[in-house]
């Protein structure tokens, strides 16, 4: 196959006609407009350590044919696949992690496409260039590895044939099993669990508190700033950094309309937390959530219950809500394996992470097993 590999530091360098058609299921994450705005409206840059350097792969023609989301990396913020602790490893022994290359969604816990192909490519043949490409480009920039986060599994092989090492963590999951509306989806469940969920629903109606759910393109300016003011303060009580900001939330619910979702919780019309989703074809991803207070029960309702409503009415496949979080699992989300790849050029480390995750993949699946076993459903699904 005869292409040329180029790499882009600004996603506007690519028609987003030709890029979504390279997208799968209409992935939310990878579409054209959301990871402009994340480029655009401040969300990246010196202050988050993200800096675009997307792989593009053209043909003969000069047709787009394939790509790589691809991010120069000065730290390991926003990226839900953990490796702190090789980075200190790095630091004790006198050597620099920083910068890294990362494939991934910025900020974003969410399985997708890394290696996005034109229809009726090779698949090994062009993802294993983009692929091989990534690890050349690394090692141009001076950096220490080359990760891909949350890719899909049918993607492996190609990192792995670039000498990328695999890694598997555990999210939390929902399936749709054809429920007809809520009440059908918590017949499913055990005696107990049900009743839990249907006191923790009346609980936040008893608060006085109603829930409105809203496409993207309904929100009104006045909404998003209330939602970013609830976003800003999640950041600010657990210390951390609001990168996403206002106008970023704004142009991506006026591009992607009806696959983004926005429930407010509001008491006599004044909104009072959010939680905003994304959806594909086929899946929900609950992403960012905030109150002005503290309300008993209301994060399940805004940021799983409404989301199961919406999945059913909609049928959509599949919820996953983030990372994280065993609190999920008795409310009807099941572990679900995920994975990661990891190219180390230095060969000490390398060796050295290899035997860890040799070591780490087991007691994942154990992990992985033991909370299923203890799933809420009065039948365990396949």
């Amino acid at each position: 196959m005869s292409i040329e590999i180029r790499t882009l530091h600004a996603l506007r360098d690519v028609p987003a006609a030709q890029w979504n058609a390279l997208v799968r299921d209409a992935d939310p994450f990878l579409d054209h407009a959301f990871l402009a705005a994340l480029e655009e409206h401040g969300c990246l840059g010196e202050a988050s350590g993200w800096y675009p350097h997307h792989l593009a792969a053209y043909d003969t023609a000069g047709r787009l044919c394939g790509a790589c989301p691809l991010y120069l990396k000065t730290n390991s913020y926003g990226e839900f696949v953990f490796d702190w602790a090789w980075a200190e490893a790095f630091r004790r022994h006198g050597s620099s992690y920083y910068p890294k290359l990362v494939s991934a969604i910025p900020f974003t816990p969410a399985t997708g496409q890394r290696l996005l192909l034109a229809e009726g490519t090779d698949a090994g043949a062009l993802g294993g260039a983009l692929a091989t490409r990534a690890v050349e480009l690394a090692a141009e920039l001076g950096c220490s590895s080359v990760h891909w986060l949350l890719p899909q599994a049918t993607e492996l092989p190609a990192l792995e044939a670039a000498g990328a090492l695999p890694r598997l963590g555990c999210q939390f999951h929902w399936h749709n099993r054809g429920y007809r509306d809520f009440d059908d989806f918590l017949d499913s469940l055990t005696a107990k669990k049900r009743k839990n969920i249907r006191q923790e629903r009346r609980r936040v109606r008893a608060a006085g508190l109603e829930l409105c759910a809203l496409p993207g393109d309904a929100v009104t300016p006045a909404q998003w700033r209330a939602f970013h003011r609830f976003y800003r303060d999640t950041f600010a009580r657990r210390g951390g950094h609001p990168t996403l900001t206002l106008p970023f939330f704004e142009a991506v619910g006026r591009a992607l309309a009806e696959r983004v979702l926005l429930v407010l919780a509001c008491r006599d019309g004044r909104p009072l937390a959010g939680a905003l989703s994304f959806a594909s074809r086929t899946t929900l991803y609950g992403r960012h959530w905030g109150a002005a207070g503290s309300f008993d029960a209301l994060h399940f309702e805004a940021c799983y219950y409404q989301g199961l409503e919406h999945c059913i009415a909609r049928g959509l496949a599949r919820f996953e809500p983030g990372a994280q979080g065993e609190h999920k699992v008795p409310r009807g989300f099941l572990p679900a394996l995920t994975h990661s790849a990891h190219w180390i050029a230095d060969a000490r480390f390398r060796a050295a992470i290899g035997a860890f995750l040799a070591r780490e993949r087991p007691a994942v699946r154990a992990y992985a097993h033991e909370l299923a076993a203890r799933g809420p459903y009065r039948e365990a699904p396949a």
